[in-house]
């Protein structure tokens, strides 16, 4: 199962990302902008979880939209739950003692895909870094672990399964 290293050496492989705290918690950035980070259950929502709470650890994760947070959540309950914090916010919650590293590896990429576009209208599939595309960047600073991760990945995608085989996943519109 995956580790607090295995979220930070996936993280920080991706191209323009860094780790910088954030509300106390450890968080990775890409751009200043947070796609992964450490969220412990605050005393509140341990309540309202009863004993549905975990007790690991936590991490937190950006999806592309509401309808990947939802078909996560119902695919795979037991790994993936949500809080009324995040209500209307398109982020899952992750027990990090029940995900495997490699879907781990999935579901940081394609975070970090979501935060990495370039804001600009005028080329939402470019990054800061002229005519090179996210995907370029990406798979130009990741190993061949992480290569086959992601391969496996666009595989899955192209299947109709999204990411790490989430049912319902939708590709975003271009």
């Amino acid at each position: 199962m995956a580790e607090w290293d295995d979220v930070r050496r996936i993280a920080l492989a991706l191209p323009e990302t860094g780790e910088r705290p954030a509300y106390g918690n450890t968080a990775w950035r890409v751009r200043d902008k947070i796609f992964v980070w450490e969220r412990p259950l605050r005393p509140k929502e341990a309540s309202d979880l009863g004993e549905r709470a975990p007790s690991g650890p936590i991490l937190a994760v950006r999806v592309e939209d509401l309808g990947v947070k939802e078909a996560l959540l119902q695919d795979d309950p037991e790994t993936f739950f949500t809080t009324s914090h995040f209500d209307g916010y398109a982020a899952v919650l992750i027990r990090l003692d029940r995900i495997s590293a490699e879907e781990l590896s999935e579901l940081i990429v394609e975070a970090w895909l979501c935060r990495a576009q370039n804001d600009s209208p005028r080329s939402t599939s470019r990054t800061r870094r002229g005519d090179m595309t996210a995907a370029d960047l990406l798979f130009g600073a990741l190993s061949g672990a992480t290569h086959a991760a992601l391969d496996a990945a666009a595989r899955a995608t192209v299947a109709g399964r999204g990411p790490a085989g989430a049912r319902g996943w939708r590709p975003r519109a271009r």
